[in-house]
């Protein structure tokens, strides 16, 4: 049936960012949409982040696009042009390849939910984090000079 029926979609607030990164993300939940969808060439989750709480750390990707498209509530989109205010049917687009570090941050005191999708081979994907040390790969993670992390990203 091609519609999701997102309370039998677990939730889930796991990451694969080595401490203290992790930190940032906490109020982060998500639903893999991709998987119980049968969608094998593309991922997408539905996201809610609560008051506070980042979408990510600031990165980009060499292999992916993505797409966010907010549902509710209100964030910031903080990028290397600055902050750009997003609420309710507002399209994000990055990408592949375009180095901007981007990641929203809910400075509301309410929920707001969007869903992001990638697009792009995740197995031969790479980026990097524009404000900390690190750099991602297919392996996880790794300090800007090559020395890894004992976090792995999550599939």
């Amino acid at each position: 049936m091609p519609k999701l029926d997102l309370t039998a979609i677990p939730q889930t607030n796991a990451t694969g960012y080595p401490p203290p990164f992790d930190a940032a993300v906490a109020g982060r939940w998500y639903r893999r949409l991709a998987p119980p969808a049968g969608l094998t060439l593309m991922g997408a989750s539905h996201v809610t982040l609560a008051p506070g709480a980042f979408s990510s750390q600031r990165h980009w990707h060499r292999g992916q696009d993505e797409l966010v498209v907010m549902i509710s509530g209100h964030a910031v989109l903080i990028d290397d042009h600055g902050e750009t205010p997003v609420g309710p049917g507002d399209v994000l687009a990055f990408p592949a390849g375009e180095e901007n570090g981007h990641h929203l941050h809910n400075r509301s005191d309410a929920p707001c939910i969007f869903v992001a999708v990638s697009a792009g081979g995740r197995e031969a994907d790479s980026g990097e984090y524009s404000d900390i040390d690190m750099v991602f790969d297919a392996e996880g993670y790794a300090r800007k000079d090559g020395t890894r992390y004992e976090a792995h990203r999550i599939p």
